[in-house]
């Protein structure tokens, strides 16, 4: 590890504007390494996950192109916790693997500050001891639900359902290092305090 590298944990419930700081960041320099597009990367076709998920759930989750599909699963999981679990204890290890490679050669490459995107640090528990600074990105229930709803076609109880099984609003800010709240930002603004905070990140 590359004595001078800062390690930061990114998280913020969904619809947060997550992703969109985590893009900023990297424009200021920052290594990206994003545990949603490394899950999504084990369930696509030909994803070390996806012959798991098939023998434990059946063909029936996996599409014709022989990815899980997204969609059925995430009905099956959000209507059966056992199911979910499943899911979770197939998946995780893998992108914990992977995570851990793809911060190893940034530190060995000498980056100055990796930004690990987790969307459930909160909730893993195990993520904590990992990092040296936890940034919540934050704004209110009726803006992550308006947002989700407008990006993503979903109705106001499917959002609520995702959110339902993610961290409250309180326990992300009380695991929280520092915050931004995203809610009435312009995009400029958003940028400007992401410049902020990256100066203080070796950035």
């Amino acid at each position: 590890m590359h004595r001078t590298t800062r390690r930061i944990g990114l998280t913020g419930g969904i619809g947060s504007g997550k992703s969109t700081v985590a893009r900023l960041l990297v424009a200021c320099g920052a290594v990206l390494v994003d545990a949603d597009a490394i899950a999504r990367q084990v369930t696509a076709a030909g994803g070390a996950a996806v012959k798991e998920i098939a023998s434990q759930f059946g063909d029936q989750v996996i599409t014709a192109e022989g990815a899980m599909d997204r969609d059925r699963m995430r009905q099956l999981a959000f209507n059966d916790p056992a199911a979910r679990q499943r899911l979770e204890d197939i998946i995780h290890p893998l992108v914990r693997q992977e995570t851990m490679r793809q911060s190893e050669q940034a530190a060995t490459g000498g980056g100055a500050c990796i930004v690990f995107d987790i969307p459930l640090l909160v909730e893993s528990g195990r993520w904590r001891q990992q990092v040296d600074h936890v940034l919540v990105v934050d704004c209110s229930e009726a803006t992550q639900i308006a947002r989700v709803m407008a990006r993503n076609g979903w109705t106001r109880e499917a959002v609520e359902k995702i959110m339902a099984g993610q961290a409250s609003r309180e326990q992300r800010l009380a695991a929280a290092d520092s915050c931004i709240y995203n809610d009435g930002l312009s995009l400029e603004a958003l940028d400007l305090l992401v410049r902020q905070l990256a100066s203080r990140f070796g950035l």
